[in-house]
């Protein structure tokens, strides 16, 4: 590179990171992504390393420094094995060498980058020399000259600590840990002790600098504190989406350091005397310390000293209220306090000294913070479950241990955080109103409205009956308030209402919204186990619930009789849908049990078969059937049957009157999904009123939200919750209904739009009518989960109404909405899932469904080819073309692949419909470019899913095509092995063993396909070399995720074209340095020892298994 060259890359940086505008040599502007293409070409070969290394050295755009540099990560990275062990030092010391002379004058971003390599370098190289091992060591002379180098050596350590403990692209997971394991080992503690002796010379003020410079010093150390504590000790791989740590794994070696009081004592100091995010730092290190694995510590006299330690410094902190006043620090101390209890078990907590006095201060600022909710939302959560493991650990803990009254104290500062819970929650909707929008409604927020429920039922039942008492305080006044204002209003609306009233109403439904989700969590939170089944709790929960159903009650009443007018505020429905979610997982499995011993429910004296065993082997109820009377007895509002009545109608109406809530209407259906799942539950709902109404009429003139075009995936839900209730066991018996019965409507209409002409179909008043049956169908489809079922819908659709779906697709082929659900109605239709699709020896049934499902393909796909594709504004093109294309490619897979047609009869008797269908798919699939199918993930694996399935099943149709189509289609499948997608590479891989697997199995046979195939191999001889190649180079040297894909084929290709593989085999040794061709020499042998010329499954497991190891051996030392 010369200084000409250097300008223009400098230009070239300018414009990608700056926008300045430059030409190329021809003077034409060069646009932001013509510059990256042009810049990222320094990444594609290792000849371009003097060039970064000219850049670097010459350069004074930082612009290009950072090219430069992050040219180099990508190629070290890459070409790793193709430097000496010698280069890859030079390249190091070179690097370090920059930083030290140039870093404290260079811009973050540059040495970042260059701190990247220069750790990127150490890891690879980790086990090559052990002048990498000792980086550490070299890092000790930047903390030791100016501040500025200090702060750059604690970046270094920083980033090493990181690229160690993370996996890198391209290497397995066993070279990571191999790697990260002697980092452990070797450095890591030394590091450690670097971020701490950092921080001590810090807090006595060692180290001379300007603020500025100390408040990056203590961050950087503070961060290198947190990151050596959080390291992947023991190769667990965390998840880094939780917040919760888990338990610190650190090695014995590091006991000195961990135990001593200083470290505890310097990590509170440096918290209680900086600002964020240092602040923040600090306390998140304390959490780490507070996590360190309990057998670190040789004695639990030492554990115990430990932690004394933290609660008392806990115990200052909060007697002083240190920093909470920073919302960082905040969050991060509500964190500390809630990991306190998950490392630490109660009897230890209850002997510490001062233990009392901790909780008293830990409520204290739970209540505090509950009270202050508006800035603590996020952070409740962690309060509530310190007190929630509190309250867990308990019954483990001896009333005797530790401090006196131990347990009493705890039972008053859990009622005293439960009360200040439920009085902030209920105080809150005022505060949100009078705010007027200044404020977030809790409600609004479900991630942290759930992590706080999760965390309530445990603590309310500590001291239930107190607390139950304390709600039901609450709840009685403002029922009775919203009962009174109910009547006031009669059949009017809310909003008809004066203003004053409007907003009355507002905040008791708000507060009666909070008391809903609280009764539900807690009620929820009952234990059916009899360790944890506390004596009369099941009439407290009773008490809860008649409230709730009370509510829930006079909601529907008002809702029924205004005819929907008097409709209540979304969010408390919601609520009583929660509360409704909650009872049915816990009241409500048990139903089959008890009607045995008491017939007072709709169905008479019938006893169910669990019942009868239940009787058989003992007479008397057991205490689960005692409890769950008594519950039910306690709420005087009927027995289970009739509570459950209430529910259902009361969701039924939800249905019916709340039309345009898309929430409302998806949660209740998703309830009413779950009911019918349920063993016990399913057989209660089939013996309600409402279910029997709810299966009579699915019709959208008795429930409207049928009708609304944005609830056209509810109705796919509810109809296959009915439809799954109709086909249980005695089903039709309970409801009355034949599955027949249930159809006509949808038969009906079914046969309305059948009898239009093609003209009067295409009508815009069929659009929601072709919809809506199709999303029915698809439905009911769902639910059909055997040979029987699925018999009684096939009858219904053939033969009067499967003709029309290729109607619909012919006339409608260019309405999204409408073809989109034909096609999916079909897919599930055409699905054989569990070998429902199976019909009698002497039945044509799966002959015609294929033909029908051929005459709809055919019907879109060719009106789909006669549109011409748009142009211009790329955007919408799958939603207009791509998305009705993969859809209907994966009904034709699905019926192509169901094996429950012979399709030898299609060309036996002459029928086109297999042809056809074939040849339209193939049309679809070729008019498709290959950018546009690896752009789009789901029509690739419908086209991939195609090609496979072709090369499977129809290969006399595949080698049939011209050549050049036939080249097409492999090019694709070439493309497609080489995806980062697993499914994609499979299905080609597949695609390709299909093919050599036939090569080899019938060359020199006088076959039809053979002579096709041979033809196509004499115009592209190098077919089967081109794959080889493709496939060996990824196994070698592409990424890890991918080698299971590509290893299938392998021999079969082999096997069909050995000449492809000596050729490649040669290739590859002569690429290689004398030393590594006798490596993989000695490789290629072992691989090919004991494999037969046979493609039997025993072969291909051995050869499978002597890959992977070749594969491992060879990534070790090959260069590219």
């Amino acid at each position: 590179m010369d200084a000409q060259q250097l300008s223009q890359v400098e230009s070239l940086c300018e414009t990608l990171y700056a926008g300045t505008p430059s030409t190329s040599e021809d003077g034409q502007p060069i646009s932001r992504a013509d510059a990256q293409s042009r810049l990222l070409s320094l990444q594609t070969s290792s000849d371009f390393i003097p060039q970064c290394q000219y850049i670097l050295d010459h350069s004074s755009s930082m612009y290009a420094r950072l090219v430069a540099s992050n040219s180099l990560t990508e190629l070290i990275t890459s070409y790793w094995n193709s430097f000496t062990v010698s280069q890859r030092i030079d390249i190091r010391n070179y690097v370090l060498g920059y930083l030290a002379n140039q870093g404290p004058s260079m811009q973050d971003f540059v040495t970042t980058s260059l701190i990247k390599l220069v750790c990127r370098i150490t890891k690879l190289g980790w086990f090559d020399d052990p002048t990498h091992r000792e980086l550490a060591d070299d890092v000790t002379k930047f903390l030791q000259a100016t501040v500025d180098h200090c702060i750059l050596g604690l970046k270094i350590l920083n980033q090493l600590v990181d690229e160690l403990n993370l996996p890198t692209s391209g290497r397995t997971l066993t070279q990571h840990r191999k790697s990260s394991v002697s980092f452990r080992d070797v450095c890591l503690f030394k590091v450690f002790q670097l971020g701490l002796t950092t921080l001590k010379q810090l807090q006595t003020n060692a180290i001379v600098s300007n603020p500025a410079q100390q408040a990056v010093l203590g961050e950087q150390a503070l961060s290198l504190t947190v990151r050596c504590l959080s390291f992947d000790f023991i190769g667990t791989n965390p998840d880094e989406s939780t917040e919760d740590v888990g338990t610190i794994q650190a090695p014995t070696s590091w006991r000195t350091v961990l135990q001593e009081p200083a470290t505890t004592e310097l990590l509170f100091d440096f918290y209680a005397k900086t600002e964020p995010p240092r602040s923040s730092k600090a306390m998140e290190a304390v959490i780490l310390l507070s996590s360190i694995r309990r057998s670190l510590f040789p004695t639990d006299k030492d554990r115990a000293a430990f932690l004394g330690r933290l609660i008392g410094g806990i115990r200052e902190l909060l007697k002083n209220q240190t920093g909470l006043q920073h919302q960082g620090n905040y969050h991060q101390f509500c964190r500390l306090l809630g990991r306190l209890k998950a490392n630490y078990q109660l009897s230890e907590l209850v002997k510490t000294e001062g233990y009392l006095e901790w909780l008293d201060l830990a409520a204290s600022f739970t209540v505090q913070s509950i009270r202050n909710w508006q800035y603590s939302t996020n952070s409740i959560h962690y309060l509530l479950a310190l007190w929630g493991r509190l309250v867990a650990a308990v019954p483990y803990v001896r009333p005797d241990t530790g401090a006196r009254g131990h347990v009493q104290q705890l039972e008053k500062q859990v009622l005293l955080v439960a009360k200040t819970y439920i009085e902030s929650m209920i105080g809150s909707v005022e505060t949100v109103m009078r705010s007027d929008g200044a404020l977030d409604d809790p409600l609004d927020d479900d991630g942290s409205l759930k992590e706080q429920l999760d965390r309530l039922p445990v603590i309310c039942r500590f001291d239930y009956g107190s607390v139950a008492d304390f709600l039901l305080q609450k709840f009685d006044p403002l029922l009775n308030q919203y009962q009174e204002l109910m009547g006031h209003m009669g059949t009017n609306s809310t909003e008809s209402a004066p203003q004053d009233v409007q907003q009355r109403m507002a905040i008791i439904e708000g507060q009666l919204t909070w008391l809903t989700y609280m009764v539900g969590t807690i009620v929820g939170g009952h234990s059916w186990s009899s360790a944890h089944m506390g004596e009369g709790e099941e009439t407290i929960d009773a008490s809860l619930s008649r409230r709730a159903l009370q509510l829930a009650r006079g909601v529907d009443y008002r809702l029924t009789s205004s005819n929907g007018v008097g409709r209540a505020d979304p969010k408390l429905e919601l609520a009583l849908l929660y509360y409704f979610h909650n009872f049915r997982r816990v009241y409500m499995f048990m139903w089959d049990q008890v009607s045995g011993s008491n017939s007072g429910s709709v169905t008479g004296n019938t006893v169910s078969v669990v019942a009868m065993n239940v009787a058989k082997l003992d007479s008397t109820p057991s205490t689960k059937q005692k409890v769950y009377q008594r519950m039910f007895d306690h709420m005087q509002m009927g027995d289970h049957t009739a509570v459950s009545n209430l529910i259902v109608t009361k969701m039924g109406n939800d249905l019916k009157y709340w039309p345009e809530e898309n929430d409302i209407v998806g949660k209740t259906l998703e309830l009413l999904h779950d009911m019918a799942g349920g063993y016990s539950s399913s057989k209660l709902l089939l013996t309600l009123e409402t279910v029997r109404f709810l299966a009579r009429h699915h019709t959208e003139d008795q429930f409207p939200f049928l009708a609304v075009p944005s609830n056209t995936r509810h109705r796919t839900t509810f109809h296959s919750t009915l439809t799954r209730l109709l086909l249980s066991p005695t089903g039709e018996e309970k409801l009355g209904l034949t599955f027949e019965q249930f159809m006509e409507p949808l038969v009906n209409t079914l046969g309305q739009l059948g009898a239009l002409s093609p003209s009067d179909l295409r009508a815009e008043r069929c659009r929601q009518a072709l919809i809506g049956v199709f999303r029915d169908l698809r439905g009911v489809a769902a639910s059909l989960h055997n040979r029987r079922t699925y018999g009684l819908l096939f009858d219904i659709m053939h033969p009067n109404h499967l003709p029309l779906l290729s109607k619909v697709a012919d006339v409608w082929h260019d309405q999204q909405d409408v073809i989109v659900s034909v096609l999916r109605f079909l897919h599930e239709f055409c699905h054989n899932k569990a070998n429902r699709v199976n019909f009698d020896q002497s039945s044509p049934n799966g002959i015609l469904l294929f033909r029908a499902t051929s005459d709809v393909v055919c019907a879109f796909g060719r009106r789909l080819l006669a549109t011409p594709r748009p142009t211009g504004d790329q955007g919408d093109i799958y939603k207009t073309r791509y998305k009705g294309m993969g859809l209907a490619l994966n009904v034709l897979n699905s019926a192509l692949g169901g094996n429950y047609v012979c399709f030898g009869v299609f060309s036996l008797y002459n029928d086109p419909a297999l042809e056809n269908a074939l040849d339209v798919a193939l049309q679809m699939a070729l008019s498709v470019p290959l950018d546009d199918i690896v752009a789009y993930p789901k029509l690739s694996k419908a086209y991939f899913g195609f090609i496979e399935i072709l090369f499977r099943n129809h290969k006399k149709t595949a080698f049939a095509l011209d050549t050049n189509v036939f080249m097409q289609l492999m090019t694709a499948v070439h493309e497609g092995i080489q995806s980062s997608d697993a499914t994609l590479s499979s299905l080609c891989a597949n695609t390709v063993d299909h093919l050599a697997t036939f090569y080899f199995n019938t060359n020199g046979k006088d076959k039809v396909e053979m002579h096709n195939l041979n033809k196509h191999l004499s115009s592209q001889p190098n077919l089967f070399s081109s794959l080889t190649a493709t496939l060996f180079n990824l196994l070698l040297f592409g990424p890890p995720q991918n080698h299971w894909a590509v290893i299938r084929p392998m021999l079969s290709l082999m096997l069909a074209s050995e000449t492809s593989f000596t050729a490649y085999k040669d290739h590859l040794i002569t690429s290689q340095s004398p030393e590594n061709q006798a490596k993989l020499n000695e490789a290629l042998n072992k691989l090919l020892a004991d494999v037969n010329r046979s493609l039997d499954s025993a072969n291909r497991d051995r050869f499978t298994q002597k890959l992977t190891a070749f594969r491992v051996t060879a990534r070790s030392f090959l260069t590219l």
